[in-house]
């Protein structure tokens, strides 16, 4: 065994410890030695405390520079045996599943080596993350892909790929939307998965369901149906706020090369075509927040090299990859493979086709749902239709302080809105883009605002009810109150837009309301019309201000709060009771939320 440099311990990188004891990267890999170590010292820059890696018939040294890795003490191989009739993949996770380092990890992160995890949480690394994380009461993390391509790059290059491919598709692009799951691992309970673990059947119609709480990218929680199934974000579960997994499946033209001539981890012999070059080869945005590591992931990159055998390995898998792509430069099939990679290099985003794995089959799946993935469904669809037309606001969280430069307008309802993802949701894009926009609320408010001369709003997010309102009865007296500062610039540029700012029957009320300062309010202006968009608002708080001064009152949710639904219905009796009949309110939800 070669000689061990001191300074290669984890202590001797000066690595952080770990605060969520072992985080584990389980991987599979063939014939990665060229990237190899840059994807370890990544993932050790990040916060990975242990590195588990399988490989399968490697014929560039990646396996031995892994065995070399865990004489060092900074990583762990192992063979991936492979069952007649399994695929690399399954295999390795079925060997993962019985692995003891494995099985002891407090948090596991399924993953490849051309995926590397970018966090843009806290100081970008695990222990911050996962603080966040746990602060929520949650217990995992589902991680977008975000798709990198080319960059327009063709010749081979040694720089590192995190800072080679900056440019991605857009995050609203949904084709780019899987996933890998980071979570807290018992594999008495869990059988590892490529994009997300199983719960394992016995377990199914226990209480162990009810015990997962996982966030999605943003830190906003997951919808219940994707601890049964599915391996992409929805549009409603969606988010980059908190990471990415950043994913290089093409890298230049001569690095694809390289991966077409000698096969694939799965074993896909068509895979590496031109039609996967155009899903993947996606360059429309710069994303360089993977930049944050460089500094750091270089000086571990460097103390890995520092050690004379792997510095041999490292070199010498570079050298062979190299020395395969000047063989394949002189063929014909090179060359026209390059023509065709260029050609669709040229595909618009809106006309890529992305074949699913295999056909839906809805009779099957339903076949293989099980009871209290029925009943979580039917709870999350029954809360989702309580949100109204909205499905939640449309908005971004949290909200960009200003718009983005550049940004396009679109009609919507006569009204324009900013196509800025600083602000909306990819779902409220989507509306934005197809100018329908809250297209329920915008048709239905002016008509149930009929008769009404004074009309308060609480928590008016992006301003797009007020100006709706504004064109459709200029008369009508509104003030809109919103508490995110964002949002109130957000408001404030739309409306100067829509040419709404300086109308003297709209006023916007920045800032957060107090029980005093919200009965003041109530009191002075003496609304006949009042919408609750705001579900931090607490109902007591607004009874309390109702009580007195206050004429006939029409009380309408939207938006959010009308997943609190019940909670405000349940204030209405007491608010009855304490008010004169004359100004009994009129609770409207039932035809607000019938608006679409």
């Amino acid at each position: 065994m070669a000689k061990i440099a001191p300074s290669l311990s984890r202590e001797g990188l000066g690595l952080a410890p770990s605060r969520h004891g072992t985080v584990t990267a389980v991987s599979m890999m063939k014939d990665e030695g060229p990237f190899l170590l840059e994807w370890v010292a990544h993932h050790l820059t990040v916060g990975f405390n242990r590195l588990v890696v399988y490989t399968n018939d490697c014929s560039d040294g990646t396996d031995t520079m892994l065995i070399r890795l865990e004489e060092l003490g900074l990583a762990y191989h192992r063979r991936n045996v492979i069952p007649e009739g399994l695929r690399p993949q399954p295999s390795a996770l079925n060997h993962a599943q019985d692995e003891p380092l494995v099985a002891e990890s407090d948090w596991v992160l399924v993953f490849d080596a051309d995926e590397f995890l970018c966090i843009r949480y806290g100081d970008g690394t695990l222990n911050d993350l996962l603080d966040g994380v746990k602060a929520q009461g949650a217990n995992g993390m589902v991680i977008t892909w975000r798709i990198f391509g080319s960059g327009g790059v063709h010749d081979w290059s040694r720089a590192p790929v995190t800072e080679q491919y900056l440019r991605a598709a857009p995050k609203e692009w949904n084709k780019g939307w899987g996933v890998k799951t980071l979570f807290q691992f018992d594999p008495a309970h869990w059988k590892l998965g490529i994009h997300r673990p199983k719960i394992k059947n016995k377990w199914l119609e226990s209480d162990f369901p009810d015990s997962i709480k996982w966030l999605n990218g943003s830190g906003r929680a997951m919808e219940d149906y994707f601890k049964f199934r599915g391996w992409r974000s929805i549009t409603r579960t969606v988010g980059y706020d908190w990471a990415q997994i950043n994913h290089y499946a093409v890298k230049s033209i001569d690095s694809y090369a390289i991966r077409k001539f000698r096969g694939n981890v799965n074993l896909k012999k068509d895979k590496y075509n031109a039609d996967y070059w155009a899903l993947q080869d996606r360059n429309e945005v710069q994303d360089d927040a993977m930049l944050r590591y460089s500094a750091e992931r270089k000086r571990v990159f460097d103390l890995l090299l520092s050690d004379p055998e792997l510095n041999r390995l490292h070199h010498a898998a570079l050298d062979r990859a190299e020395a395969r792509l000047a063989e394949f430069k002189g063929l014909p099939a090179y060359d026209e493979m390059v023509a065709g990679l260029k050609a669709a290099s040229q595909v618009p985003i809106d006309a890529v086709v992305a074949k699913p794995p295999q056909a839906r089959d809805p009779e099957k799946i339903a076949a293989l749902m099980s009871r209290v993935e029925k009943q979580s469904n039917e709870t999350e669809r029954v809360a989702r239709k309580a949100l109204g037309p909205q499905r939640g606001t449309g908005l971004a969280e949290p909200a960009a302080q200003g718009l983005a430069s550049g940004v396009e307008w679109v009609a919507n309802h006569e009204i324009a809105l900013p196509l800025d993802p600083g602000h909306f949701s990819p779902s409220g894009l989507e509306q934005i883009a197809a100018g329908k926009f809250d297209r329920g609320v915008a048709r239905i408010l002016p008509r149930l605002l009929q008769g009404a001369a004074r009309h308060l709003e609480l928590g008016a997010g992006c301003g797009f009810r007020a100006a709706v309102l504004a064109r459709a009865r200029p008369v009508l007296q509104q003030i809109q109150q919103e508490s995110d500062p964002g949002r109130v610039k957000l408001i404030r540029a739309i409306w100067e837009r829509n040419g709404l700012e300086k109308q003297n029957n709209l006023t916007l009320r920045a800032g957060a309301l107090d029980q005093e300062a919200l009965q003041e309010l109530i009191e002075t202006f003496r609304p006949d019309s009042l919408l609750i968009a705001d579900p931090a608002l607490d109902p007591q708080i607004l009874m309390q201000a109702l009580r007195s001064g206050a004429p006939a009152l029409r009380l309408i949710l939207a938006g959010p709060a009308m997943a609190e639904s019940q909670r405000w219905q349940a204030i209405f009796p007491a608010l009855a009771a304490a008010r004169p009949d004359e100004t009994q309110p009129e609770f409207l939800l039932a035809q607000l939320a019938r608006a679409d």
